[in-house]
């Protein structure tokens, strides 16, 4: 990784403020699991809290899943898990967020029928996603995660094991999710969403995933340049959704992005390919350009 990729990104209390809160509604419809591949509505959200480790370095995690329930609802502590088997698809927030302060980005995710670990980074600095340290946290939670499906845990046997991994997040997030890809790869990995993140190096040749950036042109804390930059190096499938005039957290809760990277998610973990021939279709409007190499 070169000097310059190491010195886009210097957040200060400004550009942690605007890390994003609010929560978002699923919609009305009972959840159903389509046997054939991915859900086609909602489900309501669970969550599970582990005290995981890394050697010597706690890495507490919330595991938001599908439940039972009426969709809409949750995330419900410990809620029991709804029928069916699910992908994984880990989360990493922004610096000195959290989770609960996430749940924008997760909750969509969880109701559309993934397992999404997100593991509490609200302590972590800058220089750890830099070093690769969040990226082997965050490879420690999916390999933790998937060993829940054979374990003495609720979630067993709920757990798609064969499908691949999926791994999304915002600002720091969206640097250790591209680190996963580059500098810490992690070859579980089939589908990515960094958003609003900066180039952490080259692509690792062991990581064959489909990647979907998501940035604003104008964002003064990750500069668009930089996730050009990493979005030129990938090989395809890749795609990139500019927010023009957008700046670093003017999209947190837009709905043109949660569609997106929802649907993403669905074609490169359920192979849903009705998701991803509506990805034009999501990324579209007045505001926003759609580029896609896939």
């Amino acid at each position: 990784m070169t000097m310059q990729r190491r010195a886009f990104l210097r957040v200060g209390a400004a550009g942690a403020a605007g890390l994003g809160l609010g929560l978002l509604g699923a919609g009305q419809a009972l959840a159903t699991v389509n046997p054939l591949g991915a859900p086609t509505t909602p489900f309501a959200v669970g969550v599970r809290q582990y005290n995981w480790m890394r050697g010597s370095r706690r890495v507490t995690t919330y595991v938001y899943y599908p439940a039972k329930g009426s969709p809409g609802s949750g995330p419900v502590t410990n809620a029991p898990v709804a029928d069916g088997v699910f992908p994984v698809c880990a989360y990493t927030h922004g610096s000195g967020a959290s989770p609960q302060g996430a749940l924008s980005q997760i909750r969509p995710m969880a109701a559309a029928g993934f397992i999404v670990p997100a593991p509490n980074f609200n302590r972590a600095s800058i220089g750890e996603a830099y070093n690769g340290t969040l990226g082997r946290d965050v490879s420690e939670v999916i390999t933790r995660t998937l060993a829940l499906n054979t374990g003495n845990d609720p979630l067993r046997g709920h757990i798609n094991t064969t499908a691949g991994v999926g791994a999304y997040g915002y600002s720091m997030g969206g640097m250790t999710t591209h680190s996963l890809l580059t500098i810490v790869p992690d070859s579980r990995i089939t589908a990515a969403v960094p958003l609003a993140c900066v180039d952490m190096g080259n692509p690792a040749a062991s990581v064959k995933a489909k990647v979907l950036f998501i940035h604003g042109d104008r964002d003064p804390v990750c500069p668009y340049s930089s996730a050009r930059q990493a979005y030129r190096e990938l090989p395809r499938p890749k795609a990139f959704l500019t927010f023009r005039g957008g700046d670093h957290s003017s999209y947190w809760s837009d709905s043109r992005a949660r569609n997106t990277f929802v649907d993403w998610m669905r074609w490169g973990l359920y192979a849903d390919t009705a998701a991803r021939d509506r990805l034009p279709a999501d990324a579209s409007s007045g505001s926003t350009t759609w580029e896609s190499m896939l």
